[in-house]
């Protein structure tokens, strides 16, 4: 099978090849168009097919991953957007929980206060209700048709282009909620639609009534985009099936993703961490951090032997709005190649949140940025080659780098040198933070793991990173400049479908569960028959959410795939037990466990990258670039030494060498310090044992 991976981000477009029966990858970055993503990424399939004479008739899938929703969310630049919701209801996504993101500040936004997604006069309410019963929502008053249709004229007269149908208890019985849609469609085809139910039909219904609402802004700029790509990629005669990164860690259908774009909110770092951890078992690597560094932002993600976390109902945001879908837990901050050192009114030095981007860029691109960024630091100290940027397909300037980092040095009273590399001591703490976030305050310790230098920027980083937190080994994959993209070709098609239930331990339906599973099921597998996949090819992974009675959020835990019984049922609540223990370091065996939502998982298997291929170099001086002096923090000093240039794709296997060394490849440059050990194994990783 041929494979194309194509992950759109800030600023480059990175796209994989793989020929799955030949064995062969190749791979092509071009700069991101942002006013239209698609332009850039069906440039660069063409230009990859041209350089390496592949017939773009004959690829067999296209994998995606797109930032078009979360850029939409961040820049809140979406769709107008209207809101049906029960008659007393209408402000449940502006009250909230009565919570505030940060206790203590008497400044603070309110996202989903300052910034709505729905305006108020735009949100409306109709005569409805069910009620719970037994599990169930029956009829209590019927929905007013009419009522309904008044709101739409309305909508209409105030220019509305999406509508979101957000019902109280429509999580347990969607037909006032489905009829409204159906009504609608048929007076106004036109506007976009999205009910709560569909997207996420689970109790709490600020969260629930949110996502929707998401899922409504960004879903006319989502659903014209997928078009326009589709047909981008028809008019190249790219015909084969499209595929996009969903946040859950699986790829979804176009169609799929044209409903509910939300599904891709982490489009790209989720394949990230995929792809990290498809490196890992490389090198038979389990206990992993993900650090994929980009121009603009960190991604970091934690992987143990049980895969990848994900992440929770109280702490799932996105630009500060809570998000009730299934997502990998990835923590992000604003630190990449092209964040922006700075000094503030108090004289304090930054380097970021802020970034330089695509364009103009870093100063050394010699786009117009002026600014110093972290890549210019990096130029300045010798890190990077200016003749082998991006493969020697880009130029870089260095006295534009060095201009830029002198005047902030004279700012701040430094040399040039000590400037720049301040500023790398800077980002380089901010990354570490961020992975002591996500390690130490959950109860990881970093020293038991390996760390992955992915993205752009990550293993330009990695190693220095690595020694703050006391990290002994560095991972850099075969082409980690493009990991997102490569990611894309090792996962699955994955659809999630979930059910409140609301059952205590003591008293446990098991006939209820199991027909709730059984109908979940029959979902997942008419939604995956869609592609194309065919009952015994879809693998369903079963869980429920539980707690212990009175806690506020829940822990999910795997069901086994036999129908649920009075044996196995006490295996459940005794993994609940151990979860529980591992996550937070206690467990009540006494308690009731409260079930509160039952998920099923549906996996339709895709075809996959292989292993990668390894040169045959036999000496290390064969892939010898060039010997320079480089600027590196040695024995508390900084010092200019004596620094070996290689071409990644000329290093022997096994052969173990020395830092301070760069290694140089078209996606990505790895910077390794003095004091560290570096060897290429047969699995194509790069392994770096990192030296004090």
């Amino acid at each position: 099978m041929k494979l194309i991976g194509i992950d759109v981000g800030g600023t480059f477009t990175d796209i994989i090849f793989t020929d799955t029966e030949a064995g062969s990858s190749y791979i092509h970055k071009v700069p991101t168009t942002k006013e239209d993503p698609s332009v850039g990424m069906v440039t660069g399939v063409q230009e990859i097919c041209e350089r390496y004479g592949i017939e773009p008739a004959s690829l067999d899938h296209v994998f995606h991953g797109t930032t078009i929703a979360t850029n939409a969310i961040l820049e809140h630049d979406g769709a107008k957007t209207g809101m049906i919701t029960t008659e007393g209801y209408r402000d449940i996504i502006h009250i909230g929980r009565h919570q505030r993101p940060q206790n203590y500040s008497i400044q603070q936004e309110i996202p989903w206060q300052d910034r709505p997604l729905v305006e108020r006069r735009h949100r409306k309410t109709v005569r409805e209700r069910l009620v719970p019963v037994e599990g169930q929502a029956r009829v209590l008053v019927p929905l007013d048709e009419d009522q309904v249709r008044e709101v739409l004229h309305s909508f209409k007269q105030d220019g509305i282009e999406s509508v979101v149908v957000g019902l109280l208890f429509s999580y347990l019985n969607p037909e006032h909620e489905e009829r409204i849609a159906e009504i609608i469609r048929a007076e106004f085809p036109e506007l976009y639609v999205t009910t709560s139910a569909s997207i996420s039909p689970q109790f709490r219904e600020f969260e629930r009534f949110t996502t929707a609402a998401l899922n409504g802004f960004v879903g006319p700029k989502v659903q014209a985009y997928v078009s326009n790509l589709e047909q981008r990629l028809q008019s190249a005669d790219i015909t084969c099936d499209l595929h996009i990164m969903s946040s859950n860690g699986g790829v979804a259908t176009a169609h799929t993703v044209s409903e509910k774009p939300v599904l891709t909110l982490l489009s790209g770092p989720a394949a990230g961490v995929l792809g990290g951890q498809w490196a890992g078992s490389l090198s038979n690597r389990k206990k992993l951090i993900t650090f994929d560094v980009g121009g603009t932002s960190a991604d970091i993600a934690i992987i143990t032997e049980d895969g990848f976390g994900e992440s929770s109902a109280r702490d799932t945001w996105i630009a500060g709005f809570p998000v009730q879908i299934p997502m990998i837990d990835i923590h992000t901050i604003g630190a990449g190649g092209g964040s922006i050192a700075h000094v503030d009114s108090g004289g304090a030095f930054h380097v970021g949140p802020r970034s330089a981007g695509s364009y103009p860029g870093p100063a050394c691109y010699g786009r117009g940025g002026e600014q110093p960024t972290v890549t210019d630091a990096h130029v300045a100290l010798g890190h990077l080659d200016p003749d082998n940027f991006l493969g020697g397909e880009m130029d870089i300037f260095p006295d534009n780098a060095s201009r830029a980092i002198q005047e902030l040095a004279d700012q701040l009273g430094l040399d040039a040198a000590e400037a720049a590399e301040g500023m790398l001591t800077i980002v380089n703490n901010n990354m570490a933070n961020a992975i002591r976030a996500k390690t130490v305050q959950k109860g990881y310790d970093p020293r038991n793991f390996s760390l992955l230098g992915l993205g752009g920027a990550g293993p330009m980083h990695a190693v220095e990173v690595a020694k703050i937190l006391g990290v002994p080994e560095v991972i850099i994959p075969p082409h980690p400049g493009i990991t997102s993209a490569t990611g894309l070709l090792t996962t699955d098609l994955k659809y999630d479908a979930t059910q409140t239930l609301f059952m205590l331990s003591s008293s446990i339906a098991l006939g209820l569960v199991n027909n709730a599973v059984a109908k979940l099921e029959s979902q997942l597998q008419t939604q995956l028959a869609l592609a194309g996949f065919s009952e015994d090819e879809v693998e369903i992974r079963k869980y429920f959410d539980c707690r212990y009675v009175g806690q506020g959020y829940e822990l999910r835990v795997a069901l086994p795939d036999e129908a649920l019984n009075s044996e196995n049922i006490e295996n459940v609540w005794r993994s609940f037990h151990v979860f529980h223990e591992r996550e937070y370091g206690h467990a009540f065996e006494d308690s009731l466990i409260e079930i509160v939502n039952l998920r099923l998982t549906g996996v339709g298997a895709m075809p996959k990258i292989g292993r990668p291929q390894v040169g045959t170099a036999a000496a290390l001086s064969e892939a010898l670039v060039k010997t320079e002096k480089s600027i590196f923090r040695t024995g508390g000093q900084l010092q200019r030494v004596e620094t070996n240039f290689y071409h990644r794709d000329f290093l022997p296997v096994g052969v173990q060498f020395e830092g301070p060394c760069v290694i140089l490849q078209k996606d990505t440059t790895t910077i390794i310090p003095p004091h560290c050990e570096v060897v290429l194994e047969q699995a194509g990783n790069i392994v770096i044992k990192v030296g004090v």
